[in-house]
């Protein structure tokens, strides 16, 4: 049986009803394997998207688009260690999608 997500596009919807992407710096906390960094990546000026669970971020990094590189960058780390790790940056919004 093949799992469908989000067939209704009901997600999506619910995502830029929210958020206005466009031409923004974005931080995704808890990436996992891109699905929902594809929806809106696009319309972003950057993407950094931090993953913890290697297998999701090797997934994410395979199916980036050469559209998009230099774009979206994937961190393969947790959150804490990301934040304690990085130089100051700033970003217009921040997505916590299933990582909460």
């Amino acid at each position: 049986m093949t799992v469908r997500l989000d067939p209704e596009g009901s997600e999506t919807r619910a995502l830029f009803e929210m958020e206005d992407f466009d031409g923004k710096r974005v931080l995704e906390i808890g990436s996992g394997d891109g699905r929902l960094t594809w929806l809106y990546a696009d319309r972003a000026a950057h993407v950094t998207a931090v993953e913890p669970f290697k297998q999701s971020f090797e997934r994410a990094k395979k199916d980036l688009s050469t559209q998009l590189e230099g774009r979206v960058e994937f961190q393969n780390m947790d959150f804490l260690d990301f934040a304690a790790s990085s130089e100051e940056a700033k970003f217009d919004t921040a997505i916590f999608s299933w990582s909460l």
